[in-house]
């Protein structure tokens, strides 16, 4: 388990084996969320990493015919 301490302008280094586990980079936008007395920092990816992601895929659906 790491910890880390909050600085007098309530910053905290994210210690280097969790920033490269996790893939951070310098400027990764990074959402907040707070469990009860818990923090999540949660990275956020950009949208270009989604790409081709579903290259591959089966596309074709089997659809029932229309009623009149």
């Amino acid at each position: 388990m790491n910890t880390v301490t909050v600085s007098s302008k309530y910053q905290v280094v994210i210690p280097k084996e969790i920033r490269e586990d996790v893939g951070l980079k310098v400027g990764t936008i990074m959402e907040i969320v707070t469990y009860g007395n818990r923090i999540e920092l949660i990275p956020i990816q950009p949208i270009s990493t989604l790409k081709g992601i579903f290259k591959g895929i089966n596309t074709e659906m089997s659809r029932d015919e229309d009623r009149l």
